[in-house]
């Protein structure tokens, strides 16, 4: 046993001192990826104008934010098979915009696409989403919507 174990203890240190006199091989280096463009901007020369011809935008031409936070309950079906994605067309929205659905411990991102009709009304749900939150693709069910 002894003689084994010296045996492979004097192989790696044969090949530890071969290793040892390659330093004259060809060396790698990592090519000059540069995945971020990291040339600085030249600063003009002189300050650029503002262009006043423009008229500024009117409060009904601003866009508030988002709705982040509780939108409510809602029945889901299934909607248009054939519309790939995550999504959910409902009246809880009034602008395209993220989300979440929950159902029964599990929760799902989706885009929450607005459709008309009351907050009361139905929502439909893509047939992937749908798939996700293991939902019967035949029924209603009843799910919680958040938005951002």
């Amino acid at each position: 046993m002894l003689a084994v174990q010296g045996r492979k203890w004097g192989i790696v240190g044969g090949a530890l001192v071969v290793l040892a006199g390659c330093d004259g091989g060809p060396r790698m280096t990592m090519p000059d990826w540069d995945l971020f463009d990291r040339r600085e901007a030249a600063a003009p020369d002189t300050p650029t104008e503002i262009d006043d011809a423009t008229p500024d935008a009117t409060e009904d031409e601003v866009a508030p934010p988002p709705i982040a936070g509780e939108l409510g309950t809602t029945v889901v079906s299934l909607g248009a098979a054939s519309e790939p994605g995550m999504w959910l067309k409902t009246p809880l929205v009034d602008r395209e915009q993220k989300g979440r659905v929950y159902h029964e411990g599990l929760w799902l991102a989706v885009t929450l696409i607005p459709i008309e009709g009351a907050a009361t009304a139905g929502s439909r749900m893509s047939l992937a989403a749908m798939r996700a939150l293991e939902l019967p693709l035949t029924g209603l069910t009843e799910v919680r919507v958040t938005a951002g």
